[in-house]
């Protein structure tokens, strides 16, 4: 149910919450650890100050959007909070993607200015003709092709910078004004610009971070999940800054190897990552690359469904509980979570503090415990809708509830389950099929590595579970273990539930985020061709 958290102020600004506020109140502690140098609190905000008054300058005003193409850094921070200051817009996006989403972003956001780190450079201006200027971070040679390129006007970060009064005081926006929207990570189709206001990280800040995980001013925060998604947004960067904590921030690719040396250095004590990262630790730990968990309270997972299987070896690993939770770019963060201390494996748990949650069958009629229908959930920090897509947002929002396009089902005890993207389950003979339910179940096999099911189409027309598998090093000949498999998952769930047909890859596809892209593996198998990298055996 809705909780009683405090009502948003009407004016309010999260540069002059999250960033200038936690600076007045400790200017000399540290907000950001690292990678790669340490940064204060009074450090920052005077560096968000700093763009303020360059976006000033350049005559961006209240509305306006500006594309921030960095990776995560003291300049991501300061670009994004620097621009909502003057009452603009923000629209982070991922440093590391292909021209082509660049050209989306560029024409879907209508940006006058980007801010763009060097090393996305290449990528990025084929994209750019129709922006104004680009603000480039850790400027090279790159800076050169504005002679060959049909570009607009670029400037270096510093220079950009040097004339900027950063005492500007922030804007008055209203607390339901635009500040931020975030794209949707793709696991669907082409993504979508979530718009997002002011209030909404103090909503998440209070009622998950505070409510849930006791965000406190000695915690260092570290995220696998990077800034430009919203669920690093919050764990990296808000989360920690609402009460004056640090972060650690790490501008490259999540890596195993890279995230044990970060623990062993920074030692965080809550860490953020991803079900398929889990995975991943688990994998490279047990070849013998050492992570020290020693520093850590919490560890947390969202982005998709927490396999049981990952949940008990992590545990029995390293001694710690994994809190699942689920949220959403358009929910911003964490709307259901377990509890720390009262964890359910294979739940999502039960309504954060702000939120509530309701399961509805296809006619709209409430299920009842124990039957897979759609989730609904509102709460304050919902987003304002779709940009520049009205008809698909009065599809998703009805009043204050939004659809979050997932499938649930809520047992007796009022715990959440997490069946899968509505677009994702299957039903077979009559009955609907989670793929992860069968995913799991085909995890809990040695040679299994990673695993996706999706929904085939036999030769009646009917549909059937098809496993994608990747193997673990040194399994034995396909053909065999494909066999092996079908059977162990035979002896652990019905027989409609069971793969007709197991295929082997070298890799899944995934987002960004981590989360796989099972509408890939279906058009694939549609279309008997699987690009380079999901090559099937």
């Amino acid at each position: 149910m809705l909780g009683p958290l405090p009502a948003s102020p009407s004016v309010f600004n999260i540069c002059a919450y999250f960033l200038d506020r936690p600076a007045a109140e400790h200017s000399s502690r540290a907000a950001i650890l690292g990678e790669p140098s340490q940064v204060t609190y009074a450090e920052l905000a005077a560096l968000a100050g700093r763009v303020a008054g360059a976006v000033t300058r350049d005559g961006v005003t209240q509305g306006d959007r500006v594309l921030i193409v960095l990776p995560d850094s003291a300049e991501f921070v300061a670009a994004f909070f620097g621009v909502a200051k003057t009452g603009a817009i923000s629209v982070p996006v991922n440093p590391m993607t292909r021209e082509a989403d660049y050209a989306h972003f560029v024409r879907d956001s209508g940006a006058r200015l980007a801010i763009v780190h060097a090393m996305a450079l290449m990528a990025f201006l084929p994209a750019a003709v129709t922006l104004e200027a680009i603000v480039v971070v850790g400027a090279g040679a790159e800076m050169q092709l504005r002679s060959e390129m049909n570009c607009p006007e670029m400037k270096r970060w510093e220079e950009w910078l040097a004339p900027a009064n950063h005492e500007s005081q922030a804007c008055a926006t209203r607390a339901t004004d635009p500040a931020f929207f975030l794209y949707t990570s793709g696991s669907g189709g082409s993504p979508k610009g979530a718009v997002h206001a002011h209030k909404d990280m103090l909503s998440c800040a209070r009622g998950y971070a505070q409510g849930v995980l006791g965000i406190r001013a000695a915690d260092i925060t570290y995220s696998v999940s990077k800034l430009f998604f919203a669920y690093g947004l919050g764990n990296a960067m808000y989360f920690p800054f609402s009460v004056g904590a640090a972060t650690v921030l790490d501008p490259e690719r999540p890596r195993p190897e890279r995230t044990a040396a970060i623990l062993a250095r920074y030692r965080p004590t809550v860490f953020f990552s991803v079900p398929t990262f889990y995975a991943a630790v688990l994998r490279e730990a047990g070849k013998g690359l050492e992570f020290d968990f020693s520093s850590v309270r919490l560890t947390v997972s969202a982005g998709e469904r927490l396999p049981p299987e990952i949940f008990e070896r992590f545990r029995a690993r390293f001694g710690l509980e994994i809190v699942d939770g689920i949220g959403s770019t358009e929910m911003l963060q964490m709307f259901l979570s377990a509890r720390p201390g009262a964890i359910r494996p294979g739940s999502c748990g039960t309504p954060v503090p702000g939120y509530d949650a309701k399961i509805l069958g296809d006619a709209g009629a409430p299920a009842a415990d124990g039957e897979v229908g759609n989730l609904w959930v509102r709460g304050d920090s919902a987003f304002s809708g779709y940009w520049n897509i009205p008809g698909l947002t009065t599809r998703v929002k009805d009043g204050e509830w939004v659809l979050t396009g997932d499938k649930f089902q809520r047992d007796s005890d009022g715990y959440y389950h997490y069946c899968g993207r509505a677009d994702d389950m299957m039903k077979v003979a009559g009955q609907w099929v989670s793929p992860g339910e069968v995913e799991n179940a085909l995890l809990g096999h040695s040679m299994v590595a990673e695993a996706a099911v999706v929904a085939l189409l036999d030769e009646t027309g009917l549909e059937r579970p098809l496993a994608f598998v990747v193997l673990r090093e040194g399994s034995g000949a396909v053909a065999e273990v494909a066999e092996e498999l079908r059977e162990f998952v035979r002896g652990r769930l019905p027989g409609y539930k069971c793969p007709c047909e197991v295929r082997f890859l070298e890799a899944l596809p995934k987002t960004a985020t981590g989360k796989i892209q099972r509408f890939l593996l279906r058009e694939a198998c549609r279309r008997r061709h699987f690009p380079r990298g999901m090559k099937c055996g």
